[in-house]
């Protein structure tokens, strides 16, 4: 049988994440054991136990996310079940590289921890904010969009048929919203974010980060990564890398990238992550798509039975 790996990206984390995997299989607490010596502090004690609020510091959350999804991909793997097919959503992209076997585990996770620490700087600096968009055609966003005049807005994560996040100035975001809800959209809610990530004010830290990617070694994938930025099952190590420096300026093109993978053979989709984010939205997307959770042993187990 096939499978296909989904991981799930910031807003998906919970303090106690990874907790009982690691006292339960061995894979998982080799790997989460190495995670405080490659970034340098005590992110597993905050993983395990808080608080949130230093959890969802995106310096803390984007490496945290990662170390749990690569220890779930080790314990699969350790239990023969491989992907066929990898995709994640924004940050989850860099789970889905290192199970397909592109990145390594200390690559990766000094990789996350330096994005993380890049997008909360530039958050800092920018004033930026997100906004989720219910209710509205992608037409009909593009048009409300081309509306504002106070600021720089634009479609960050589109993430279903019907919701779409926006990103960008403060006050741009505000008339966005506004502006949506006057086109006919349900809702148009600003998000508690530090940044506007994947919109052109990230564009100092994609600067930055595109340095430290330079030193990073991208390995031939053991399968196809459908990318966020093309929504295309990908497998050359150099377009890869081209692609993830492009990302955290681009748009999330989740729905197209999950049209993608349908045309694959997908086999069955796992929710390599925390929580049950993805399999909410692949089900927007597409009504088909059975997504199966693999954050706590019993799940394993359930899976492996």
């Amino acid at each position: 049988m096939g499978y296909s790996f989904l991981f799930p990206g910031q807003g998906s984390q919970s303090v106690g994440m990874g907790k009982a995997l690691y006292e339960i299989f061995e894979p998982a607490r080799r790997r989460i054991d190495q995670v405080n010596e490659i970034v340098g502090r005590d992110l597993v004690s905050i993983m395990f136990g808080g608080p949130m609020e230093q959890l969802t510091a995106t310096e803390n959350t984007q490496p945290a996310l990662f170390a749990v999804e690569a220890a779930i991909v080790d314990v699969l793997a350790e239990n023969g079940i491989v992907p066929v097919v990898t995709a994640g959503h924004s940050l989850g992209e860099y789970g889905a590289l290192y199970g397909a076997g592109i990145l390594s585990f200390e690559d990766g996770l000094s990789a996350v921890a330096k994005r993380g620490a890049l997008m909360a700087e530039a958050g800092k600096n920018s004033a930026g904010t997100m906004a989720a968009v219910i209710g509205l055609t992608g037409e009909g966003l593009a048009a409300a969009l081309a509306e504002v005049h106070s600021g720089v807005v634009v479609a960050a994560n589109e993430n279903t048929p019907e919701q779409t996040v926006i990103s960008g100035e403060v006050a741009a975001v505000k008339e966005a919203c506004e502006k949506c809800k006057a086109a006919g959209a349900k809702r148009a809610i600003v998000l508690p974010v530090s940044g506007a990530f994947h919109s052109p004010l990230m564009q100092g830290a994609a600067d930055a980060f595109a340095e430290f990617l330079e030193g990073v070694s991208f390995s031939e994938p053991r399968c196809p990564v459908i990318s966020n930025v093309s929504a295309s099952a990908e497998t050359d190590p150099a377009r890869i890398k081209e692609l993830l420096l492009r990302q955290l300026i681009s748009p999330v093109k989740w729905v197209d990238s999950m049209n993608t993978l349908v045309g694959l053979e997908h086999g069955t989709c796992l929710e390599t992550g925390p929580g049950m984010v993805i399999k909410g939205l692949a089900k927007k997307c597409i009504h088909t798509l059975n997504v199966v959770p693999c954050d706590s042993a019993m799940n394993i187990y359930s899976l492996l039975n």
